[in-house]
Protein backbone atom coordinates (compact mmCIF):
# COMPACT_ATOMS: atom_id res chain seq x y z
CA UNK A 1 0.00 0.00 0.00
CA UNK A 2 2.83 2.37 0.81
CA UNK A 3 4.60 1.72 -2.47
CA UNK A 4 1.41 2.16 -4.43
CA UNK A 5 0.56 5.46 -2.79
CA UNK A 6 4.12 6.70 -3.33
CA UNK A 7 3.91 5.91 -7.00
CA UNK A 8 0.56 7.64 -7.20
CA UNK A 9 2.03 10.81 -5.73
CA UNK A 10 5.32 10.83 -7.64
CA UNK A 11 3.95 10.21 -11.14
CA UNK A 12 1.90 13.46 -11.43
CA UNK A 13 4.88 15.40 -10.09
CA UNK A 14 7.12 13.98 -12.78
CA UNK A 15 4.48 14.73 -15.41
CA UNK A 16 4.22 18.35 -14.33
CA UNK A 17 7.99 18.70 -14.33
CA UNK A 18 8.26 17.35 -17.91
CA UNK A 19 5.46 19.64 -19.11
CA UNK A 20 7.12 22.64 -17.49
CA UNK A 21 10.41 21.74 -19.14
CA UNK A 22 8.77 21.55 -22.58
CA UNK A 23 7.07 24.91 -21.99
CA UNK A 24 10.33 26.55 -20.97
CA UNK A 25 12.12 25.15 -24.00
CA UNK A 26 9.38 26.40 -26.29
CA UNK A 27 9.60 29.87 -24.80
CA UNK A 28 13.37 29.88 -25.19
CA UNK A 29 13.07 28.68 -28.78
CA UNK A 30 10.53 31.39 -29.54
CA UNK A 31 12.76 34.06 -28.00
CA UNK A 32 15.81 32.88 -29.95
CA UNK A 33 13.81 32.64 -33.17
CA UNK A 34 12.36 36.10 -32.66
CA UNK A 35 15.85 37.62 -32.81
CA UNK A 36 16.43 36.01 -36.21
CA UNK A 37 13.03 37.11 -37.57
CA UNK A 38 13.17 40.63 -36.13
CA UNK A 39 15.40 42.19 -38.87
CA UNK A 40 13.06 40.91 -41.59
CA UNK A 41 9.98 42.12 -39.74
CA UNK A 42 11.50 45.57 -39.27
CA UNK A 43 12.37 45.87 -42.96
CA UNK A 44 9.00 44.44 -44.00
CA UNK A 45 7.15 46.93 -41.83
CA UNK A 46 9.36 49.80 -43.00
CA UNK A 47 9.23 49.13 -46.74
CA UNK A 48 5.89 47.31 -47.18
CA UNK A 49 3.43 47.91 -44.36
CA UNK A 50 4.22 51.59 -43.80
CA UNK A 51 4.11 52.57 -47.52
CA UNK A 52 0.84 50.67 -47.86
CA UNK A 53 -0.74 52.45 -44.91
CA UNK A 54 0.70 55.79 -46.05
CA UNK A 55 -0.66 55.27 -49.55
CA UNK A 56 -4.06 54.33 -48.16
CA UNK A 57 -4.14 57.56 -46.17
CA UNK A 58 -3.02 59.67 -49.13
CA UNK A 59 -5.72 58.14 -51.33
CA UNK A 60 -8.30 60.02 -49.23
CA UNK A 61 -6.54 63.36 -49.67
CA UNK A 62 -5.66 65.82 -52.44
CA UNK A 63 -1.93 65.49 -51.73
CA UNK A 64 0.48 66.55 -54.46
CA UNK A 65 4.19 66.15 -54.95
CA UNK A 66 4.90 69.86 -54.48
CA UNK A 67 4.27 69.56 -50.75
CA UNK A 68 1.30 71.95 -50.54
CA UNK A 69 -1.22 71.66 -47.73
CA UNK A 70 -3.09 68.35 -47.84
CA UNK A 71 -6.87 68.27 -47.43
CA UNK A 72 -9.03 65.28 -46.66
CA UNK A 73 -11.49 64.73 -49.54
CA UNK A 74 -12.97 61.34 -48.66
CA UNK A 75 -13.78 59.04 -51.58
CA UNK A 76 -13.49 61.69 -54.30
CA UNK A 77 -10.30 60.17 -55.72
CA UNK A 78 -11.92 56.76 -55.96
CA UNK A 79 -15.01 58.16 -57.66
CA UNK A 80 -12.84 59.99 -60.15
CA UNK A 81 -10.78 56.86 -60.80
CA UNK A 82 -13.88 54.77 -61.52
CA UNK A 83 -15.04 57.42 -64.03
CA UNK A 84 -11.60 57.92 -65.59
CA UNK A 85 -11.46 56.31 -69.07
CA UNK A 86 -7.65 56.11 -68.92
CA UNK A 87 -7.88 53.94 -65.81
CA UNK A 88 -9.99 51.37 -67.62
CA UNK A 89 -7.93 51.67 -70.79
CA UNK A 90 -4.65 51.06 -68.99
CA UNK A 91 -6.20 48.20 -67.02
CA UNK A 92 -7.38 46.71 -70.31
CA UNK A 93 -3.86 46.95 -71.72
CA UNK A 94 -2.45 45.17 -68.66
CA UNK A 95 -5.12 42.46 -68.92
CA UNK A 96 -4.49 42.06 -72.66
CA UNK A 97 -0.77 41.73 -72.04
CA UNK A 98 -1.46 39.12 -69.36
CA UNK A 99 -3.73 37.09 -71.64
CA UNK A 100 -1.02 37.00 -74.29
CA UNK A 101 1.97 36.30 -72.05
CA UNK A 102 0.71 33.77 -69.50
CA UNK A 103 -0.41 30.93 -71.83
CA UNK A 104 2.54 31.42 -74.17
CA UNK A 105 5.17 31.49 -71.45
CA UNK A 106 3.66 28.47 -69.67
CA UNK A 107 3.63 26.30 -72.80
CA UNK A 108 7.03 27.52 -73.98
CA UNK A 109 8.65 26.94 -70.58
CA UNK A 110 7.25 23.40 -70.48
CA UNK A 111 8.50 22.57 -73.98
CA UNK A 112 11.96 23.98 -73.27
CA UNK A 113 12.14 22.05 -70.00
CA UNK A 114 11.16 18.82 -71.80
CA UNK A 115 13.86 19.45 -74.38
CA UNK A 116 16.55 20.22 -71.81
CA UNK A 117 15.51 17.23 -69.70
CA UNK A 118 15.65 14.62 -72.47
CA UNK A 119 18.50 15.91 -74.61
CA UNK A 120 21.72 13.93 -74.17
CA UNK A 121 24.54 16.08 -75.59
CA UNK A 122 25.35 19.52 -74.28
CA UNK A 123 22.64 19.41 -71.65
CA UNK A 124 24.30 22.08 -69.50
CA UNK A 125 24.66 24.38 -72.51
CA UNK A 126 20.98 24.16 -73.41
CA UNK A 127 19.99 24.89 -69.83
CA UNK A 128 22.31 27.89 -69.70
CA UNK A 129 20.98 29.28 -72.99
CA UNK A 130 17.36 28.95 -71.89
CA UNK A 131 17.90 30.48 -68.45
CA UNK A 132 20.56 33.13 -69.17
CA UNK A 133 18.21 35.88 -70.49
CA UNK A 134 16.39 35.91 -67.17
CA UNK A 135 19.58 37.12 -65.49
CA UNK A 136 19.64 40.29 -67.58
CA UNK A 137 18.30 43.56 -66.13
CA UNK A 138 14.97 44.61 -67.59
CA UNK A 139 16.47 47.71 -69.23
CA UNK A 140 19.10 45.64 -71.04
CA UNK A 141 16.52 43.20 -72.38
CA UNK A 142 14.18 46.02 -73.43
CA UNK A 143 16.95 48.00 -75.17
CA UNK A 144 18.12 44.87 -76.97
CA UNK A 145 14.66 44.14 -78.36
CA UNK A 146 14.09 47.80 -79.13
CA UNK A 147 17.08 47.56 -81.44
CA UNK A 148 15.93 44.21 -82.90
CA UNK A 149 12.51 45.66 -83.72
CA UNK A 150 13.97 48.78 -85.30
CA UNK A 151 12.55 48.87 -88.86
CA UNK A 152 15.78 50.23 -90.29
CA UNK A 153 18.61 48.40 -88.55
CA UNK A 154 16.83 45.66 -86.61
CA UNK A 155 17.07 41.97 -87.44
CA UNK A 156 13.42 41.01 -86.98
CA UNK A 157 12.17 42.57 -90.20
CA UNK A 158 15.27 41.37 -92.03
CA UNK A 159 14.84 37.75 -90.92
CA UNK A 160 11.08 37.70 -91.55
CA UNK A 161 11.40 39.58 -94.82
CA UNK A 162 8.79 42.18 -93.89
CA UNK A 163 8.62 45.90 -93.29
CA UNK A 164 6.68 46.45 -90.08
CA UNK A 165 6.93 49.42 -87.72
CA UNK A 166 6.73 47.32 -84.59
CA UNK A 167 7.22 50.07 -82.05
CA UNK A 168 5.31 52.88 -83.77
CA UNK A 169 2.23 50.99 -84.97
CA UNK A 170 -0.44 50.55 -82.31
CA UNK A 171 -1.41 47.19 -83.80
CA UNK A 172 2.05 45.71 -83.16
CA UNK A 173 3.49 47.70 -80.25
CA UNK A 174 2.06 45.52 -77.49
CA UNK A 175 2.98 42.40 -79.42
CA UNK A 176 6.60 43.58 -79.49
CA UNK A 177 6.54 44.01 -75.72
CA UNK A 178 5.08 40.50 -75.38
CA UNK A 179 7.87 38.97 -77.49
CA UNK A 180 10.51 40.75 -75.42
CA UNK A 181 8.89 39.55 -72.20
CA UNK A 182 8.69 35.94 -73.38
CA UNK A 183 12.38 35.86 -74.29
CA UNK A 184 13.43 37.62 -71.11
CA UNK A 185 11.35 35.84 -68.45
CA UNK A 186 10.72 32.32 -69.78
CA UNK A 187 13.91 31.13 -68.05
CA UNK A 188 12.37 31.32 -64.58
CA UNK A 189 9.37 29.15 -65.45
CA UNK A 190 11.67 26.87 -67.43
CA UNK A 191 13.75 26.30 -64.30
CA UNK A 192 10.67 25.44 -62.24
CA UNK A 193 9.47 22.92 -64.81
CA UNK A 194 12.93 21.41 -65.18
CA UNK A 195 13.23 20.87 -61.42
CA UNK A 196 9.78 19.29 -61.35
CA UNK A 197 10.60 16.97 -64.26
CA UNK A 198 13.72 15.76 -62.48
CA UNK A 199 11.58 14.93 -59.46
CA UNK A 200 9.26 12.52 -61.31
CA UNK A 201 10.17 8.91 -60.37
CA UNK A 202 11.76 7.05 -63.28
CA UNK A 203 9.97 3.80 -62.43
CA UNK A 204 6.67 5.34 -63.53
CA UNK A 205 7.97 5.72 -67.08
CA UNK A 206 9.57 2.27 -66.99
CA UNK A 207 6.30 0.67 -65.94
CA UNK A 208 4.45 2.57 -68.65
CA UNK A 209 6.93 1.35 -71.27
CA UNK A 210 6.40 -2.23 -70.16
CA UNK A 211 2.66 -1.71 -70.62
CA UNK A 212 3.25 -0.52 -74.18
CA UNK A 213 2.68 3.22 -73.68
CA UNK A 214 4.33 5.42 -76.29
CA UNK A 215 6.00 8.79 -75.64
CA UNK A 216 2.78 10.76 -76.15
CA UNK A 217 0.80 8.58 -73.72
CA UNK A 218 3.58 8.81 -71.14
CA UNK A 219 3.56 12.60 -71.36
CA UNK A 220 -0.24 12.88 -71.16
CA UNK A 221 -0.82 10.32 -68.43
CA UNK A 222 2.34 10.67 -66.33
CA UNK A 223 4.25 13.88 -67.00
CA UNK A 224 1.38 16.37 -67.16
CA UNK A 225 -0.48 15.02 -64.06
CA UNK A 226 2.76 15.02 -62.07
CA UNK A 227 3.37 18.64 -63.11
CA UNK A 228 -0.09 19.85 -62.15
CA UNK A 229 1.01 21.65 -58.99
CA UNK A 230 4.02 23.32 -60.61
CA UNK A 231 1.84 24.42 -63.51
CA UNK A 232 -0.54 26.07 -61.06
CA UNK A 233 2.40 27.83 -59.44
CA UNK A 234 3.75 29.03 -62.80
CA UNK A 235 0.32 30.33 -63.83
CA UNK A 236 -0.17 32.18 -60.54
CA UNK A 237 3.28 33.78 -60.59
CA UNK A 238 3.02 34.77 -64.24
CA UNK A 239 -0.45 36.29 -63.83
CA UNK A 240 0.65 38.42 -60.91
CA UNK A 241 3.87 39.48 -62.65
CA UNK A 242 2.19 40.21 -65.98
CA UNK A 243 -0.49 42.41 -64.44
CA UNK A 244 2.31 44.52 -62.99
CA UNK A 245 4.19 44.92 -66.30
CA UNK A 246 6.06 48.19 -66.49
CA UNK A 247 9.82 48.15 -67.16
CA UNK A 248 10.04 46.64 -70.63
CA UNK A 249 6.98 48.51 -71.94
CA UNK A 250 8.31 51.88 -70.80
CA UNK A 251 11.89 51.38 -71.95
CA UNK A 252 10.97 49.98 -75.36
CA UNK A 253 8.68 52.94 -76.00
CA UNK A 254 11.28 55.49 -74.85
CA UNK A 255 9.34 56.25 -71.65
CA UNK A 256 6.18 57.10 -73.60
CA UNK A 257 2.80 55.33 -73.47
CA UNK A 258 3.32 53.90 -76.95
CA UNK A 259 1.55 54.82 -80.20
CA UNK A 260 -1.85 56.30 -79.25
CA UNK A 261 -1.33 55.01 -75.71
CA UNK A 262 -1.46 51.39 -76.86
CA UNK A 263 1.17 50.18 -74.37
CA UNK A 264 0.20 52.33 -71.38
CA UNK A 265 -0.21 49.85 -68.51
CA UNK A 266 -1.92 50.35 -65.19
CA UNK A 267 1.35 50.80 -63.33
CA UNK A 268 2.60 53.30 -65.88
CA UNK A 269 -0.58 55.37 -65.66
CA UNK A 270 -0.28 55.41 -61.87
CA UNK A 271 3.25 56.78 -62.11
CA UNK A 272 2.20 59.35 -64.71
CA UNK A 273 -0.46 60.71 -62.39
CA UNK A 274 1.85 60.74 -59.40
CA UNK A 275 5.10 62.05 -60.88
CA UNK A 276 4.04 63.81 -64.09
CA UNK A 277 0.72 65.32 -63.07
CA UNK A 278 1.93 65.61 -59.44
CA UNK A 279 -1.39 64.20 -58.12
CA UNK A 280 -0.08 61.93 -55.38
CA UNK A 281 -3.47 61.48 -53.74
CA UNK A 282 -5.13 60.40 -56.97
CA UNK A 283 -2.22 58.14 -57.87
CA UNK A 284 -2.45 56.55 -54.42
CA UNK A 285 -6.14 55.83 -54.97
CA UNK A 286 -5.36 54.18 -58.31
CA UNK A 287 -2.61 52.10 -56.73
CA UNK A 288 -4.95 50.96 -53.95
CA UNK A 289 -7.49 49.88 -56.56
CA UNK A 290 -4.76 47.94 -58.33
CA UNK A 291 -3.66 46.39 -55.04
CA UNK A 292 -7.22 45.17 -54.46
CA UNK A 293 -7.30 43.63 -57.95
CA UNK A 294 -3.97 41.85 -57.41
CA UNK A 295 -5.09 40.61 -53.99
CA UNK A 296 -8.37 39.34 -55.46
CA UNK A 297 -6.48 37.39 -58.13
CA UNK A 298 -4.16 35.86 -55.52
CA UNK A 299 -7.06 34.91 -53.24
CA UNK A 300 -8.97 33.40 -56.15
CA UNK A 301 -5.93 31.29 -56.97
CA UNK A 302 -5.69 30.09 -53.36
CA UNK A 303 -9.42 29.29 -53.28
CA UNK A 304 -9.26 27.28 -56.51
CA UNK A 305 -6.21 25.38 -55.28
CA UNK A 306 -7.87 24.54 -51.97
CA UNK A 307 -11.05 23.34 -53.66
CA UNK A 308 -9.04 21.18 -56.05
CA UNK A 309 -7.10 19.61 -53.17
CA UNK A 310 -10.30 18.93 -51.22
CA UNK A 311 -11.94 17.47 -54.31
CA UNK A 312 -9.01 15.13 -54.87
CA UNK A 313 -9.30 13.61 -51.40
Amino acid sequence: MTTTSAQTVITPARTRTAADTVTVRRKQGFQHGAWFVAPFLVLFALFVIWPLLRGLYLSFTDANISGDATNFIGLDNYREALDDPLVWESLGHSAYFTLLVVPCITVLAFLLAMLAHHIERGKWLWRLCFFAPFLLPSTVAANLWQWLFNPGTGMVNHVLGIETAWLTDKSYAMLAVVVCTLWWTVGFSFLLYLAALQGIPAHLYEAAKLDGANAWHRMVHITLPMLRNITGLVLALQILASLQVFDQAVVMMDFLPGPEGSTRTFVQYTLEEGFTSYRVGYASAISIIFFVIIAAVALARMWLLRNREEGGR
